[in-house]
């Protein structure tokens, strides 16, 4: 739980205590102090100046209505809403993904990923494979769980609520996004957003009432600072307390805030506008899903920009539920939901791979689309598909890695690997070569075996380095 005192009663070594930023109940001058002698060690040179923001789609994608469209296949096999050519010859999208699909040459998609099972889970962030911890847990475990200039957690995770406080609860019933496995707690993601880390677990001089309102908690943040200042607290105190304070009172929370941003780039990002409330029909149960993924992405997205361009190494992002196409009482079929999931998907991962362009971010920044599994090849009776898990969709942009076509093929009827299948291994190899030296990883004597084994391990995708 993180504290930031009225020094009138506290003192001045006692103004700042941190322990919701993952910092185990150390102050942060503390942290910082360790940090400096860490990087001194020469343990920094594990560290890749990249980042990597993954893009959880959960429920489960289907792939032949995203990236693997089939149209030579029969009808009830091929997409159901047709494909879209992109800028890349010989290659379609599903027809949803037409801004994509203009980007195809900033992109990979891989035709022959396998999660291994058809159970909704989040196994591809969070599994067996990545210890039980999130993938950005490992990453963090290495880096440290903040950066030592600013403070920024080098690990989040963006859930609706964190841009739109009156989003529901992110789901919980498949699995724990936050989760640090044997890593241990103090490199779980940080999570910002209404009823998250940076406002249940910071006491400032606002309401309790207001904390979930972004703007209140911010001004309560430049209040303090500002007390602080004519107090001649920050003065006072020694370097390393300098920077604990502007890492808490200046970075963290200007990071967060998207009100800095120019609000063309806000408008370019929002999806909101894309499918109004009032036209998503209610017969499905999870219409408060699509709801919270149409009002909330283009905005996750724009945020996970943010932290990265500022030091953030590995940020999760992810919707409510909504990636599920049974054409049942819950979901909606293909042709109605992928207008309420793909549209505002399309939109928001093409604003956030041309900005990423524009700012001269494309080698530094690995964006990673996929979902817990794919979906059945022929399309139900009531003009869904189920649960499959053979063949799942996934995309790569940027990273420095090779773009501009598909890597490996499916069957004809987008099936299963047509030759070798690409595995969450091979995810978690790309991943973790992005981010980090195996080589390097591998000398860290002081990091558990099983998790130098893991990075250093793991095999990354054929043809993508």
């Amino acid at each position: 739980m993180l504290t930031l005192h009225d020094a009138g009663n506290t003192g001045r070594r006692g103004f700042l205590r941190v322990g919701g930023l993952g910092l185990g109940g150390l102050t942060l001058a503390d942290l910082l102090a360790c940090r400096a002698a860490a990087a001194e060690s020469g343990a920094g040179s594990a560290i890749r100046d990249k980042a990597v923001v993954f893009l959880f789609m959960h429920g489960g994608p289907p792939q032949t209505e995203t990236f693997d469209p089939k149209m030579d296949a029969p009808d009830g096999v091929r997409s159901a809403v047709g494909e879209v050519k992109t800028n890349v010859p010989g290659l379609s999208f599903g027809s949803t993904l037409s801004r994509l699909a203009g980007l195809a040459d900033k992109m990979a998609v891989v035709r022959s990923f396998t999660t291994g099972d058809g159970n909704h889970d989040i196994k591809p962030i969070v599994g067996k494979d990545s210890l039980g911890a999130n993938l950005g847990s490992l990453y963090a475990r290495v880096a440290g769980a903040n950066r030592p200039d600013g403070g920024m957690p080098t690990n989040a995770a963006l859930f609706p609520r964190a841009v739109r406080p009156e989003a529901q609860e992110r789901v919980r019933n498949f699995g724990d996004f936050t989760a640090a496995g044997p890593l241990g707690a103090n490199f779980a993601p940080f999570v910002p957003g209404g009823g998250g880390q940076l406002q249940s677990d910071m006491t400032l001089n606002v309401a309790q009432g207001r904390l979930d309102d972004r703007r209140a908690l911010l001004a309560g943040v430049d209040a303090l600072r500002r007390k602080f200042d004519a107090d001649g607290l920050a003065a006072g105190a020694g370097s390393l307390h300098e920077q604990a304070f502007d890492t808490i009172l200046g970075g963290a929370a200007e990071a967060f805030d998207l009100s800095r941003e120019d609000p063309r780039t806000l408008a370019r990002y929002d999806t909101a506008p894309l499918v109004p409330y009032s036209s998503i029909r209610k017969v499905w149960n999870n219409h408060k899903n699509y709801r919270d993924h149409v009002d909330s992405l283009g905005k996750l997205m724009l945020l996970a920009r943010r932290l990265v361009e500022r030091g953030c190494g590995f940020v999760t992002v992810t919707t409510n539920f909504v990636w599920d196409f049974h054409a049942d009482k819950n979901n909606a079929t293909l042709t109605e939901g992928m207008r309420y999931v793909g549209g505002p998907f399309d939109h928001a991962v093409s604003a956030f791979i041309e900005d990423v362009h524009e700012r001269g971010l494309q080698d530094k920044v690995l964006l990673v689309c996929c979902g817990e599994m794919g979906r059945t090849p022929k399309i139900n009776a009531k003009g869904g598909r189920d649960h499959w898990g053979k063949l799942a969709p996934l995309m790569l942009s940027g990273g420095g890695l090779p773009m501009g076509g598909a890597v490996g093929e499916s069957t004809r009827d987008a099936g299963e690997p047509n030759g070798e299948p690409v595995t969450m291994r091979n995810l978690l190899g790309t991943v973790m070569h992005t981010l980090l030296d195996p080589g390097q990883v591998r000398l860290m004597e002081h990091l558990p075996r099983d998790l130098r084994d893991r990075i250093a391990g793991a095999e990354p995708i054929p043809n993508l380095g």
